[in-house]
């Protein structure tokens, strides 16, 4: 079947680089694309219409962490000063003992299958076609695969894996529990289930090898990561220079940085998706001498999976945008945890990055927005993917530029500055993955988002009455986090 798409703006792409058609039409032919520019003289089976709105790839999500995000409620405006803003230290750092974040009255299995849903539609409602899920357990990731399949999504997915954890003692004390011979397991059933599910649903479904955190796989583990990559053609995926204490752990174990140890095991290289990847050694606030992470990084094209909205919340960024990207890092855009809405990304990664780079020349729309579409193919080393030309798959958004009759946008001039300074996920109108749709008028088929939220709700209100059980110190939920104002029950 061929469709053609008729637009007032287009984001083609030619001679490697994104290109404006004003009035033009794309032409897809079952799941590829087979005409970009001003005028197609061929038949056609079906024509959309696109006036008045933009045309464009799909975004790509390098770095997303599954679920329904009740623990990160729980952390705003607030945190342990210990932590050093690392949000996942918050939320994640249980006892030291095993303990269940979910309450006893919802069936765990419910709960994946409820979080996995709200996951995969909210991506999908934010014009994401192809997203990374960075490292939840095997059980999150078959929800997440059924997921991704029902829905239509293109999806990068492996259990995470590692050698142990951080947990809290009975003073809430960080303590390192490892494990190496459990890490060598946890990574091999982690390989069998990617070679398992690789290439599933038309070859939509892909493998990546995910080690979750450098300073919590060994050596062995993380060798043995590389090897497969090798092997198999697997993209890797990992947190790493993302925590002051993940800094300073890794330098005094292996008196290394992060990168300097990654750089020593041969795997920094465009397919590795360093998740945040701000803690560098160039990084003035860690006061390490020597600065050579960012050179290290350029000159291997690494990946750097940023996520502008989780960590700026936090009180932390890049430390240049402009540094990064003229060192040769592939920057793209990751929403981690919430708001999984890539345009505010997008916005926010430009903002701050003019600010941190001290130049309101730094982090352009155009730079922000290639992050989201073509750094993202190339993190998983794709040449189909993240761009609307010939040959192509046809992932492709229509957005619509102005707002859902809102008067957000003003007049638009350039579309794309217009999106990245003006619009919001809600704008994405309809989202096609491998040329079939997978959402229409904001609507994703024989999916009920109110209904959705509802049971999100549900879910949250028994993590948070829970809370206490899991706390190393033993908080409620309002101890942890207080209300924004005093509360009248």
């Amino acid at each position: 079947m061929r469709t053609k798409i008729d637009s007032s703006w287009i984001v083609g792409h030619d001679n490697g680089e994104h290109r404006l058609i004003r009035d033009g039409v794309i032409v897809f032919e079952d799941k590829k694309i087979v005409f970009v520019g001003k005028k197609f003289e061929g038949n056609v089976d079906r024509t959309i219409s696109a006036k008045g709105k933009l045309v464009c790839p799909g975004f790509i999500d390098t770095h997303v962490h599954s679920g329904h995000r009740a623990a990160h409620r729980l952390i705003s405006d607030t945190g342990r000063p210990l932590f050093f803003g690392q949000p996942f230290l918050e939320v994640s750092v249980p006892k030291n003992k095993k303990t269940s974040s979910v309450s006893k009255v919802i069936d765990p299995e419910d709960e994946r299958k409820k979080s996995a849903l709200f996951t995969v539609a909210e991506l999908i409602r934010n014009g994401v076609t192809t997203f990374i899920e960075y490292g939840s357990g095997i059980s999150v990731q078959n929800a997440i695969l059924e997921q991704a399949i029902a829905l239509g999504s293109r999806a990068y997915l492996g259990p995470g894996y590692d050698c142990g954890r951080f947990v809290g003692d009975e003073k809430g004390r960080l303590k390192r529990v490892q494990n190496d011979s459990m890490g060598i397991k946890s990574f091999e059933k982690s390989l069998n289930w990617i070679r398992e599910k690789e290439g599933m649903a038309n070859g939509r479904i892909r493998g990546i090898l995910v080690p979750r955190e450098v300073e919590t796989c060994s050596l062995d583990v993380l060798r043995k990561t590389l090897e497969a990559a090798d092997e198999y053609g697997f993209p890797m995926a990992t947190h790493a220079a993302y925590s002051v204490i993940e800094f300073h752990e890794i330098v005094k174990e292996h008196m290394k940085t992060p990168i300097e140890l990654l750089s020593d095991l041969g795997m920094l290289r465009p397919t590795l998706n360093i998740g945040h990847g701000n803690f560098i050694s160039d990084n003035p606030n860690l006061n390490y001498a020597k600065a050579n992470d960012l050179k290290l990084m350029g000159d291997s094209g690494v990946t750097v999976s940023h996520c502008p909205t989780n960590i700026i919340r936090r009180g932390r960024n890049l430390n240049s945008w402009e540094k990064y990207r003229s060192s040769g890092v592939n920057l793209t855009i990751g929403t981690d945890t919430y708001p999984r809405d890539m345009i505010m990304n997008m916005r926010t990664a430009s903002y701050m990055g003019k600010l941190m780079s001290n130049s309101y020349f730094a982090a352009q729309a155009s730079e922000v927005f290639n992050a989201a579409t073509i750094g993202g193919a190339v993190s998983v080393g794709r040449n189909d993917i993240g761009k609307l030309e010939v040959g192509a798959l046809a992932d492709i958004l229509i957005i619509d530029l102005k707002g859902n009759n809102s008067l957000r946008y003003g007049p638009v001039r350039d579309p794309i500055k217009s999106l990245v300074e003006c619009g919001v996920g809600d704008d994405v109108e309809t989202v096609f993955v491998d040329g079939r749709i997978i959402m229409e008028d904001r609507k994703i088929p024989d999916i009920n988002f109110a209904e959705i939220s509802r049971d999100i709700q549900e879910i949250g209100k028994h993590f948070w009455s829970d809370f206490k059980e899991n706390d190393p110190l033993g908080r409620t939920d309002v101890e942890a986090c207080p209300w924004c104002y005093e509360m009248d029950e």
